[in-house]
């Protein structure tokens, strides 16, 4: 793993997930930080971003120290928040001895009168891993009533024990109106499991399924998060279809990040998810649907996927092709065929 890739990321507040997985493999020394650059309103630095809107304002959710937040009303410029959290929890101190406070990959959304957040937390390059759960009545910073009450924690992942990661988590209410948390990264691929109707809780008895995985050499450590590259999953619904978004390959590698996310669909939440070519996700199948142009980004990926007012938004970080750096994307989506067509 480049550590000094990580340690930008972290300088930026917005360390990827991807980057403590794809980067293991490196036998670099950290080197001391580097000064964040100045906040860019009009192209804001951002790694794996989800969005909602409440009221006249977007709010997009990053990686970052305490959950980092983005808000604006025209999608073009943007203001930077405080964080969600001041301080961690307490309880991922407990759980993750030496955590710093950095949270990776949230996701956000509307359910039973308020909002759930949903975060990561690890450590690098293991799936040493946490996904614990917040809820706010409002997004506003301005509003009396705006406050974020951590839950706790939803599920765990520990070396030797697990064969998955418990990061990357996204969380979508079906037909039924049953909450499922979808996440992970590397190891064996995607799962999923059913939440509690309150979403506090994994449901009993427990319900699980594999999504999305990609080959990994058999012979590596169980420990290893290996070299199937496949995390960010992200299911959204459209028409009769549920889609399921991952990323594959790597992030986090500044110009040579080769990040991209592919796309199978399914007609029930739990799958099994095909590719346009019909090929099992879980046999490494999925589309393309974003990539680096080779031109204006590198990769391409951690993306969220969401209808608002009537359009469809593709969200993503890329990679400037020229700096390097980590940036946030929002594109429309079109349709194909009933497949997402997204042009960067």
């Amino acid at each position: 793993m480049k550590r000094l890739s990580l340690l930008l990321a972290l300088a930026l507040g917005a360390a990827s997930v991807g980057s403590a997985l794809a980067q293991t493999q490196s036998t670099n020394q950290p080197q001391s930080r580097r000064q964040a650059p100045p906040f860019d309103p009009t192209s804001p630095a951002a790694h794996d971003p989800v969005m909602a809107k409440e009221g006249d304002t977007y709010y997009v959710f990053t990686t970052g120290r305490g959950v980092s937040r983005l808000a604006t009303k025209d999608l073009k410029t943007w203001e930077a928040l405080p964080p969600v959290f001041a301080e961690p929890p307490a309880w991922i101190a407990e759980v993750l001895p030496g955590s710093r406070g950095s949270f990776w990959a949230p996701d956000i959304i509307y359910h039973q009168g308020k909002w759930h957040l949903f975060y990561a937390s690890s450590a690098f390059g293991k799936n040493t891993s946490v996904i614990g759960h917040a809820t706010s009545p409002t997004l506003d910073p301005q509003s009396p009533n705006h406050k974020w009450t951590d839950c706790g924690m939803i599920v765990q992942s520990v070396p030797n024990r697990d064969f998955w990661n418990a990061i990357d988590p996204n969380v979508i209410v079906d037909e039924n109106h049953t909450p499922w948390m979808n996440f992970g990264s590397f190891w064996g691929g995607m799962k999923m499991m059913k939440l509690t109707d309150d979403m506090m809780a994994v449901a009993k008895p427990e319900v699980w399924y594999t999504l999305s995985r990609r080959l990994r050499t058999f012979e590596l450590d169980d420990t290893d998060p290996g070299d199937g590259a496949v995390e960010a999953p992200f299911i959204y619904k459209h028409g009769k279809w549920y889609y399921l978004f991952v990323s594959f390959d790597y992030c986090c590698r500044g110009k040579d990040s080769d990040y991209k996310v592919v796309v199978g669909r399914a007609e029930r939440v739990e799958g099994p998810y095909f590719d346009k070519e019909g090929k099992s996700m879980n046999e490494g199948g999925g589309s393309i649907v974003a990539q680096g142009d080779g031109v204006k980004w590198a990769g391409v990926g951690h993306n969220s996927a969401y209808t608002i007012d009537g359009r469809d938004y593709f969200v993503t970080h890329a990679y400037d092709k020229e700096t390097g750096a980590s940036k946030l994307l929002i594109r429309s989506i079109s349709w194909e065929d009933e497949w997402p067509v997204v042009k960067l």
